[in-house]
């Protein structure tokens, strides 16, 4: 019985649950200061519980939270994970659903390693397309009410796409960025110009059991940067633990969230 249920929660009702967790934070950048960032990782749209209704939920939950920016950190497809019989949802689709996303500070958006391993020229032009800013190893300046914040996108390091050299070149020296990325294993190699990065990937682990931790991280950090705030060298990673599933359709311990940073 108490298998059943364990396998019920893994299985169903986790994987298909939904929910906002906020994060309040000191800003480590002036610019920050008072900022509400929703952070969509992982979407993996196709693979089990993530269909063209799930991300509506995803679009009006965000919105809901007022943020001022919002950052995709990538993976929006599933790749092959579909074949446990989750929906197929299309590139375009994808796209229209989550056009609705709203923040006074733009959407932006880097891809993931299963966008690079899908199509990863049509899946940025798609969302280009439909008014994302897209960020390829390469930055954006936001005109916040605190001063100009400079948000560089990086390259998945998982599929051998991260170029920080490139992204960074030309920085004004001094200069403190918000960095984000979808692989968190880059972030050891980002300089202090990366004063505080986002990341995703791990899925938090997927399945986090009580003492053991994560059985598998997607890192070849193990769950050094599994989920959550890590501060290192000056510097500081958040990696959120993203919505949809890979490999398999499970979740235990890992509640699938969009997260909310607000930065005092």
């Amino acid at each position: 019985m108490l298998l059943a249920g364990l396998g019920l929660d893994a299985f169903w009702l986790e994987p298909s649950s939904l929910r906002l967790t906020r994060y309040d934070l000191p800003a480590p950048i002036p610019a920050l200061r008072g900022l509400r960032i929703a952070v969509i990782a992982d979407l993996h749209a196709g693979s089990n519980y993530i269909g063209k209704s799930k991300i509506d939920r995803v679009v009006a939950m965000t919105n809901a939270a007022h943020p001022d920016l919002i950052l995709l950190a990538g993976d929006y497809v599933s790749g092959v994970d579909h074949v446990w019989g989750g929906p197929h949802v299309s590139v375009k689709a994808i796209a229209l659903h989550l056009k609705s996303l709203s923040a006074p500070l733009g959407v932006h958006a880097v891809l993931g390693n299963h966008d690079n391993w899908t199509d990863p020229v049509r899946i940025a032009a798609v969302l280009q397309a439909d008014g994302f800013d897209v960020l390829d190893n390469s930055r954006s300046v936001i005109r916040g009410p605190h001063g100009a914040l400079t948000l560089v996108g990086i390259g998945d390091w998982a599929s051998d796409a991260a170029d920080p050299k490139r992204a960074l070149a030309g920085l004004r020296p001094g200069t403190r960025a918000l960095c984000l990325t979808h692989s968190p294993d880059v972030f050891p190699r980002l300089p202090p110009a990366c004063t505080f990065t986002i990341a995703s990937h791990t899925h938090g682990g997927q399945v986090k059991l009580p003492v053991v931790g994560a059985l598998v991280t997607g890192s070849r950090y193990g769950q050094r940067y599994l989920a959550g705030l890590v501060h290192e060298g000056g510097k500081t990673l958040f990696v959120s633990s993203g919505i949809g599933t890979s490999i398999m359709p499970v979740r235990f311990g890992v509640p699938p969230e969009i997260t909310l940073l607000v930065f005092h």
